[in-house]
């Protein structure tokens, strides 16, 4: 997302790539602030991708933990996160150990089962070792462990000119403290608990000796606590952690709207999406927020909150509210150059860290995003319909005003009439959702140059204006309401003109500095779709070309299409596919009425879900074409879990459904709905519209999908149009 300042080559869209999370297996936790990146063995180790640690608040607070038996590697049986994120299971056993040419103790003779989870800044750890041997075994495990408090940055490839200073390691009996002091004067801490007491405890090494008989189990426990020098930390024991962990799961689970099938692999892929928008939320005191995605992105994102937030609208309308909160409380109200900051401005991202506290990089606090402002006022307006929340709604009106006054202030700042940024020399390059250097081309491959003015950011800004004038009736400013449904139509004119390629019967990707279209078929035009800014006629010629073989893979459709000079099936936004993108496509096309298109893409979606690992949809996946037989190929250092991904099946679901609720009228409609035809029936369960509930089945016929209320506890009006 934003070149530093430093002596390397990296932006905060790029991380340094040498190899590839399909060759690492990594395993993923996270609650709240911190996380944790595994290898498939459940340990933390230098090397690979040099990604895997324990993290808070965007710094490495753990980069090593391995265990081993007699100082040699254990053999991994098995390993998963389960099914609710909650933890990470691991089954090991021991190798052949042989002395003196003889083996002293035979491969799988012990079982070692590791469950490890994260709890409020803390990681918990079982080790249980059991003898499954004939024999009385005796054996030494250790557990080597490090930090180096590295900032996600430096991991990600950024250069430091200097650190701060290691400070002399505290080795107490069942303890060891190791501690950091930053340039930035905060000392942060790793305390590592072990129970029992180790037989000998330095500051890199715990050893155990175990004798165990035939059948016997013995247990340890390891709490790894992530502190800095003024926080309180209150650590529990593993048992006690674990149940406050579950019992917050089972409580999101208790309330939370679900989706229910008799297709097993459908329901793995809906549990995953679920969970993995249940792991990446986290409770701000604004309210819940969806963090990006780990291990790069584990923070608040303007743009990736919002557009999670539409996306799962429909069944979780209060992450909306937590998003929207979230971004009013930190919405720009001065120029700050240095920021991208200006009055009304939304936030792109903040970060934590040393490297953000210092000012080695921008993102501290960074606003330079050019659409997140006007998915805000979408967003907004979307969440009113959703809810008829109007008290919630009038205390943003004030935000939603100043964000309405960024656009038409700051946002066209050529006079040409759409909302642009310039090329940034201190953050981000671009400054649309593909943010990468080399996003935003001419056909011939040419680079083009600002200020530039995105096809989807226009698209966004005339749905705002849209939605703003129906919060602003609500609200009785009538008058207002009008003057913002002109602005709309003066713009959706324009954009007609200028953006519209006839021989391409698509739309420009953007428009550069001097003005002249990037004429290039992309995946940005879809949401000109999404946001309702083309003519209808447009829009069915657009829906054919996004469908065709150039821009589909038969997994989704391309951020770029096959035909186009600049296309990389590998790029990051030149060619792959990203699963947040097709399903705001998709929920485009049913807006036109073409839902046998939406019902293709998710499709494509859920096949390739079928392929990835946990049946996690990861931030992007790389756009070669659907073979048969073969798995879609993975993206090297894609984040998975990504918010905006699993929160893509469900709007994938809404869209082939034609599912559209208003606590205004505290209606449920479905227009045209449709469902796949691995899916005979669909359960929507603990449904809330204003404040009822209601359960729904629908059943797949032969030419429609027949709707049923299960249950209904309020007043809520179910239509179906066919």
């Amino acid at each position: 997302m934003a070149s530093d300042q430093l002596e390397d080559t990296t932006t905060s869209s790029h991380v340094l790539t040498t190899s590839s999370f399909a060759d690492e297996r990594s395993r993923v936790l996270k609650h709240g602030d911190t996380f944790a990146v595994f290898d498939h063995h459940g340990r933390i180790k230098p090397g690979g991708l040099g990604e895997e640690g324990l993290y808070h608040e965007g710094t490495r607070f753990l980069s090593r933990l391995v265990m081993e038996l007699e100082d040699k590697p254990l053999i991994v049986l098995g390993s998963t996160v389960s099914k609710e994120n909650g933890h990470l299971a691991v089954a090991l056993t021991n190798p052949d150990l042989i002395e003196a040419g003889k083996t002293v103790l035979p491969f799988g003779t012990l079982h070692i089962a590791v469950k490890t989870f994260l709890w409020k800044s803390v990681c918990y750890r079982e080790i249980r070792v059991k003898n499954y041997g004939p024999h009385t075994v005796r054996a030494e495990f250790s557990i080597h462990f490090s930090a180096d408090y590295a900032d996600i940055f430096e991991i990600r490839g950024m250069k430091r000119k200097a650190r701060g200073m290691d400070l002399d390691p505290e080795v107490r009996e069942d303890s060891v403290v190791l501690g950091y002091r930053g340039l930035d004067n905060v000392v942060r801490r790793t305390a590592l608990c072990f129970s029992p007491v180790p037989a000998q405890l330095s500051s890199a090494t715990a050893r155990f000796n175990h004798i165990l008989h035939a059948r016997e189990e013995t247990k340890h426990d390891i709490r790894v606590t992530c502190e800095h020098e003024s926080s309180s930390i209150h650590v529990l024991s593993f048992d006690n952690a674990r149940h406050e962990s579950q019992a917050e799961a089972e409580r999101y689970r208790a309330w939370a709207c679900h989706l229910e099938t008799a297709n097993g692999q459908m329901n793995a892929w809906f549990d995953r999406a679920t969970s993995d928008l249940q792991l990446m939320t986290t409770e701000l005191p604004t309210g819940p927020y969806p963090y990006a995605g780990v291990p790069w992105f584990n923070t608040p994102f303007g743009r990736d909150g919002l557009l999670t937030a539409l996306e799962c609208l429909w069944l979780r309308p209060n992450l909306a509210r937590g998003v929207l909160a979230y971004l009013a409380s930190t919405q720009a109200v001065d120029t700050i150059p240095a920021q991208d900051a200006e009055p009304g401005k939304i936030l792109h991202e903040v970060r934590f860290g040393e490297m953000a506290a210092l000012g080695e990089m921008p993102f501290g606090r960074y606003y330079g995003s050019v659409d997140a402002t006007p998915l805000f006022v979408l967003l907004a307006g979307a969440y009113y319909q959703r809810t008829g929340d109007l008290e919630f709604s009038r205390s943003l009106w004030p935000n939603i005003e100043a964000a309405l006054g960024w656009i038409d202030a700051f946002g066209d700042r050529s006079g040409r009439g759409f909302v642009e940024y310039r090329q940034s020399t201190n953050g981000l390059l671009h400054q649309g959702w593909k943010d990468s250097d080399d996003a935003i081309f001419h056909a011939d491959g040419t680079p083009a140059l600002g200020p530039i003015a995105l096809c989807e950011v226009q698209a966004y800004v005339y749905a705002a204006r849209r939605a703003a004038a129906t919060v602003a009736t609500a609200l009785g400013r009538n008058d207002y309401a009008s003057e913002l449904g002109r602005k709309a139509e003066v713009l959706q004119r324009k954009f007609e003109s200028a953006f519209w390629c006839e021989d391409l019967s698509t739309y420009a990707i953007a428009l550069d500095g001097q003005g002249q279209p990037c004429r290039v078929r992309t995946s940005n035009a879809g949401h000109c779709l999404f946001a309702g800014i083309a003519k209808p006629d447009r829009a069915r010629r657009l829906a054919r070309t996004l469908l065709n073989a150039e821009s589909f893979s038969g997994w989704g459709v391309r951020t770029v299409a096959a035909s186009e000079v600049g296309y990389n099936p590998m790029g990051y936004h030149t060619g792959s596919v990203w699963p947040h993108d097709n399903a705001l496509i998709a929920s485009g096309l049913a807006r036109y009425g073409y839902g046998e298109k939406a019902l293709q893409l998710l499709t494509g979606q859920f096949q390739a879900g079928m392929h990835f690992e946990l049946h996690r949809m990861p931030e992007l996946f790389c756009g070669f074409a659907q073979d048969s037989g073969e798995s879609p190929v993975l993206y090297p250092v894609a984040c998975a879990p990504q918010s905006w991904s699993a929160a893509s099946v469900f709007l994938l679901f809404q869209a082939c459904l034609g599912l559209e609720i208003s606590g205004v009228e505290r209606q449920i409609s479905f227009t045209r709905p449709q469902l796949p035809a691995s899916l005979g029936e669909l359960r929507i369960h603990n449904l809330e519209v204003a404040g009822s509930t209601i359960d729904l089945r629908l059943v797949k016929q032969e030419h429609n999908v027949e709707i049923n209320v299960i249950r209904r506890g309020g007043d809520i009006q179910v239509m179906v149009i066919k």
